[in-house]
């Protein structure tokens, strides 16, 4: 039986988007995955442009809300939020009887530069989600 896992962040547009198809994409045999938002909003484009190269299509991929996941009893495994919790109060907990994990990530929202800055440092953010899945995956598979 697949262990169910829930990534969680403010806009659900970025960090808690690129985790959750990264581990459906290299763990998704050992775990059922979803990821939802505080105050959901839409997905950042420069996430939507960077998963291609890993071969996920976000294009037309909605955010949710943890909120609309809670209200609906939905139970799960791990926990794990996703938040730069020195820059964003508002990181949600999931509540009930779960393992919890934070990973302190950045937020591409607050990258600054020109596009091709913005995008560069979107990849590095989705090179270190991918590592931390990976550790996840050998972990707790």
């Amino acid at each position: 039986m697949k262990k169910k896992v829930l990534f969680v962040c403010v806009h659900n547009s970025a960090r808690s988007q690129m985790a959750e198809e990264l581990l459906r994409k290299y763990g998704g045999e050992f775990f059922e995955v979803e990821s939802s938002g505080f105050i959901p909003s839409a997905i950042n484009p420069l996430v939507v442009e960077i998963m291609r190269d890993e071969g996920v299509d976000l294009s037309k991929k909605k955010t949710q809300s943890v909120f609309d996941l809670y209200k609906n009893n939905r139970l799960y495994s791990y926990v794990i939020t996703v938040c730069n919790r020195a820059k964003e109060k508002e990181c949600p907990v999931f509540p009930g009887v779960v393992k919890r994990i934070h990973w302190n990530l950045s937020d591409p929202e607050d990258f600054t530069g020109t596009n091709d800055e913005r995008l560069e440092r979107t990849k590095a953010l989705k090179e270190e989600i991918k590592g931390l899945v990976m550790d996840f995956i050998d972990e707790y598979k």
